[in-house]
Parts: C-alpha cells; structure tokens; sequence
C-alpha cells in the first residue's frame, strides 16, 4: 500500500506543483517538463521520458485532460481516461510529477514552471515547440529527442483495428 500513496502522491494540481516547483528551485534543483497525451503507454513513451529525465534533477510531465485529448486526437479518444493515464506515468521512476491540463497546448504550465529544460519528441522542431521561447528567453534550453521508429499509439491502435 505504501509504494501506491507515494506514486498517487506524484499527481499534482496546479497549485500543488507551484509549491513543488518553488521548493525545487529553492534547492537548485534542475527541473525539465515534457507533455503528451500518453493515451497507451509503449516503449517508446518510456524511451522519450528516459530521455527527458536525463536532462534535469527533476521531470515534470503534462498530461492532457481526456477533454483536450478528444478535441486534439478525435472521437473514441482517449482510449484510457486521465485518471489512469496519470497513474501510469507517475508509477514511472523517472517521473517526479504528474499534472494535467486541459487546454490543447501546456503553454500555461511550461509559463508556469519557467523548466530549465522544455523536452518534445522528434516529430517537432524547436521552432515549432510551443513555450520554447519563453523559455530560451529565462536562460533554459529546449531539447527535441528522436521517436523510436514504429512505435506510437495511433500505430498501435491501427494494428488492433486490423486484429
């Protein structure tokens, strides 16, 4: 039951990963944030957080509300609701915080947080994600780490529909 609290516990609010956030900064710590919607957690989710963990002392996820993943992936999305997507990632050990948001960008939480690194996956380029300047602006930097090749959830999900 103990090791269950402490990964729920890893579930933040706004509000509770503001204080959290200060705390670490307070301590120097190195924070970097990634976001996704993390619909069907697969190797190559765990190899982008792996990635994006080495960067800091600190990963912050953002996750996308079940909301704001209908509206950016369609309809019979999400597969898994927000509730059980942000206890996956946070029974992750790379992960030290979990937020959803419900907007269709993290542009307000990576504002926010102000990370010292802002981490996407492959199929962005800097220019393209969103929050990088403000970022590069306060003195962080933005890493962009490659996708494992065949490996996504819209991938898997088109597997199942031919099964």
């Amino acid at each position: 039951m103990k090791a269950v609290t402490h990964i729920r516990e890893k579930i933040l609010n706004t509000e509770q990963l503001q204080k959290s956030v200060k705390r670490w900064k307070t301590f120097g710590r190195k924070i970097a944030f990634t976001n996704g919607c993390f619909d069907i957690l697969h190797a190559g989710h765990i190899h982008s957080l792996s990635q994006a963990a080495s960067f800091a002392d600190i990963l912050i996820v953002g996750v996308n509300s079940d909301a704001s993943t209908k509206r950016l992936k369609g309809e019979g999305r999400p597969v898994n609701n927000e509730d059980n997507r942000a206890l996956m990632l946070a029974s992750l050990i790379m992960v030290d915080a979990v937020v959803l948001f419900d907007e269709n960008t993290p542009f307000n939480l990576i504002t926010l947080i102000m990370p010292d690194v802002l981490v996407k996956g492959g199929d962005y380029t800097i220019d393209t994600v969103v929050g990088a300047k403000e970022v590069i602006t306060n003195g962080g930097k933005v890493e962009v780490v490659p996708l494992v090749e065949g490996l996504s959830t819209t991938t898997l999900l088109k597997k199942i529909e031919t099964l």
